[in-house]
């Protein structure tokens, strides 16, 4: 049965004329399954980070969006992201994160995988003592490969397989941030750390794209990076975001600082940009750190955000890593009851997806555009009609 069509025409409409996306679109079971499949199985949706497998053979299984999958990094010292099935039956492969000393074994019949995904052992599967039989053909059963990318560390996943290559869909960024394609230290347990929201993950999307918010939401951080600050970053079709030309480094008591990314333009002594990479990933860049958050959906009103933050060096002070993490955690939790009041409000039935500030809002309005742009392929499609 396909989903409820929802009306997406006052979505595309320009700025001044446009309504936000249906209230259906937050907490509607239907609607969720098809912006699973359009907007974040058909795109390059973030998945985790390279950090989560430092080591080769390290392992780690992750649900996306009801899929089972794990990230390995290989005997060549790739990351890669398989489904984590065993063609055999469908046993799930790795339960807990753990460093692959051999094979990935499968615990029910144990036939064996190497860390590329090759089956590499069929025990007992002609018969007792018999590891081959003719109509099992291990070059044809290797373990299902999803599609990825590394860029900023974060694993990008094209479940589909239909989207552009990741260079050429955000060649406009890669290109705008090409100064910090340099290697990112990741802070260690300290520079990780999850929130549970109860949102939609377009919620956290749309708040983090605009600055408007910035003097009720964040007065401590409006104190010094105020709104006239900041000013938009808007590539239709491709990703939104704020950046303010006020960034102040966080220093101890002694006055120390993190050390700069080498190589960077005068721009960023004091600008700093905080963008979402459509659909799930948002990113912050800074002179001394950056991050990722990744928004993994658990339904039409659960959202986990996935911090991970980055440092120019991998020996940097641990107790200012630490009171960097406590400090964006501190504004990141302040936008919790704002996304998760809005969400509430998505259930009052005469809202009719809000209007936009023409001045304020063009970052989340170019994010609703998007993903109506992505329903309306979808469902234009001939197998969305089926």
């Amino acid at each position: 049965m396909s989903a409820p069509s929802t009306d997406l025409s006052g979505v595309r409409q320009p700025i001044a004329q446009a309504n936000g996306l249906p209230n259906a679109h937050y907490i509607d079971q239907a609607v969720f399954a098809e912006e699973r499949e359009a907007v974040l199985f058909d795109n390059w949706a973030g998945l985790g980070v390279a950090a989560d497998v430092p080591e080769v053979g390290d392992a780690v299984p992750m649900t996306f969006l009801g899929m089972p999958l794990f990230i390995v990094r290989d005997r060549e010292d790739n990351v890669r992201v398989f489904q984590n099935t065993c063609r055999h039956r469908g046993m799930i492969l790795i339960e807990e994160p753990r460093r692959i000393e051999g094979a990935i074994r499968c615990p029910y019949h144990s036939w064996c995988y190497a860390t590329d995904g090759r089956l590499v052992s069929t025990p007992h599967v002609g018969g007792p003592g018999q590891n081959t039989h003719e109509g099992i053909d291990r070059a044809l059963l290797g373990l299902v490969e999803i599609r990825s990318h590394i860029w900023m560390d974060v694993i990008y996943i094209n479940v589909s397989g239909t989207a552009l290559p990741f260079e050429e869909a955000h060649a406009d960024l890669m290109a705008r941030w090409a100064e910090f394609d340099k290697p990112l230290h990741h802070g260690g347990p300290e520079s990780k750390f999850t929130l549970d929201v109860a949102c939609n993950w377009k919620l956290a999307v749309e708040n983090y794209c605009e600055s408007y918010h910035l003097p009720w939401i964040h007065p401590g951080l409006n104190s010094y990076s105020r709104l006239e600050d900041h000013y938009h970053i808007e590539a239709p079709l491709s990703y939104s975001g704020q950046g303010t030309l006020v960034y102040r480094q966080l220093t101890d008591e002694d006055g120390r600082v993190f050390p700069d990314f080498d190589g960077l333009s005068d721009k960023w002594d004091t600008a700093a940009e905080y963008i979402t990479v459509f659909p799930n990933v948002l990113l912050g860049v800074h002179r001394d750190h950056a991050y990722s958050i990744i928004l993994v959906p658990q339904g039409t009103e659960r959202t986990l955000e996935n911090i991970n933050i980055y440092y120019p060096s991998p020996d940097t002070d641990k107790a200012l890593r630490a009171r960097n993490a406590r400090q964006w955690k501190d504004v990141f939790v302040e936008d919790v009851f704002v996304v998760e009041g809005m969400q509430r409000g998505r259930h009052a039935p005469t809202f009719d997806g809000g209007r936009f500030s023409p001045a304020m809002d063009g970052p989340t309005h170019l994010f609703h555009d998007w993903v109506a742009a992505q329903m309306e392929r979808a469902r234009a499609t001939p197998h969305a009609a089926e």
